[in-house]
């Protein structure tokens, strides 16, 4: 038996953003329409950090992964990353081991192309300015997801720190059709005029204030995913006429955002895809999405991978008999 390993190079070869979009368009469509085994993701403290374990299958198309996750707070003083993944391919008509990857690099490709489509079902069709908070990694991949779904002329970005604000603001002024990007220094010029807002930080806080929202914004917000942190303040889930999330159940065990201000969920993203829930209705309404992210994803995301390496010949394959 060959087992196809594949490094974080191979998957942001296999997984570009449009594709990694479309993929998240049928996970969501799939997860709503209940078609998918998900089981509820397992947590497993050890010495000193936590692993995550979160199974999917998709009988449809036959997708089926799991991924494990460790997150270790005290890694980084051993100059380790604070989190580890990786996920695994398996055939479902035979149980057996179909390829083994980097999974850091796919989380934060599938939750980024999931904000994309979220901007795409829910952001005005003419939206051009993004107000971003955050500089890290999924503040990147949240970037180049609105790119490929919307024009965008113009990004205004907030960061804790000004050296990651000017990196990724230099990364980014390097990009195909790249938009006039500005550092600003306050959240109220970031989110006053913008049409979408990205909330991609480990804040624990809200990061502005609701009121200086313009009608017709739409906001994502990636960052939190524990019961009592959050993004966004209750002004802000008070203003929105819709929110959504990825999944209901799990938002409404994880978010934050949600939790505390008791939020009305209006849907999930896989309801409005499927023609079942309205999405935006009008362009002076303000629309939320929340994604603490789920399994799903991640074995669409990963069957996407394996059938483009196979394709293209990417990674090593290891015989394990």
């Amino acid at each position: 038996m060959g087992i196809r390993i594949l490094t974080a190079a191979d998957v942001r070869v296999a997984l570009p953003m449009p594709k990694a979009i479309d993929a998240m368009r049928h996970a969501y469509s799939q997860l709503s329409a209940d078609k998918v085994v998900m089981p509820s993701r397992q947590h497993i403290s050890t010495d000193k950090g936590v692993t995550l374990i979160m199974p999917a299958f998709l009988p449809e198309g036959s997708e089926f992964g799991i991924k494990v996750v460790s997150v270790h707070d005290e890694n980084p003083k051993h100059n380790l990353p604070r989190i580890t993944a990786t996920v695994l391919v398996l055939d479902p008509t035979t149980g057996e081991t179909k390829a083994i990857m980097d999974g850091a690099s796919l989380t934060a490709i599938r939750t980024g192309a999931g904000g994309g489509v979220a901007a795409d079902m829910l952001a005005r069709p003419n939206a051009s300015t993004v107000g971003l908070f955050g500089a890290g990694v999924q503040a990147r991949v949240q970037m180049q997801a609105v790119m490929v779904v919307r024009d965008i002329q113009q990004v205004k970005l907030i960061s804790r720190t000004q050296s990651s604000a000017e990196l990724l603001a230099d990364e980014i002024s390097r990009w195909t059709e790249a938009p006039d990007i500005n550092i600003v220094s306050t959240p109220r010029e970031v989110v006053e005029d913008a049409d979408i807002v990205l909330c991609a930080t480990t804040s624990g806080t809200p990061l502005f204030d609701g009121n200086d929202l313009q009608p017709g914004t739409h906001i994502t917000a990636v960052g939190t995913f524990v019961p009592e942190k959050r993004e966004v303040d209750t002004t802000t889930i008070r203003r929105a006429n819709r929110i959504v999330v990825d999944s209901r159940e799990d938002c409404l065990a994880e978010a934050g955002d949600l939790i505390i201000p008791n939020a009305e969920i209006h849907a999930e993203i896989g309801e409005i895809i499927n023609g079942n829930k309205p999405g935006r209705q009008s362009d002076d309404e303000i629309t939320f999405f929340k994604s603490v992210g789920v399994a799903v994803q991640d074995a669409v995301a990963a069957s996407v991978v394996l059938k483009e390496a196979e394709n293209k010949g990417l990674g090593s394959v290891v015989e394990m008999s």
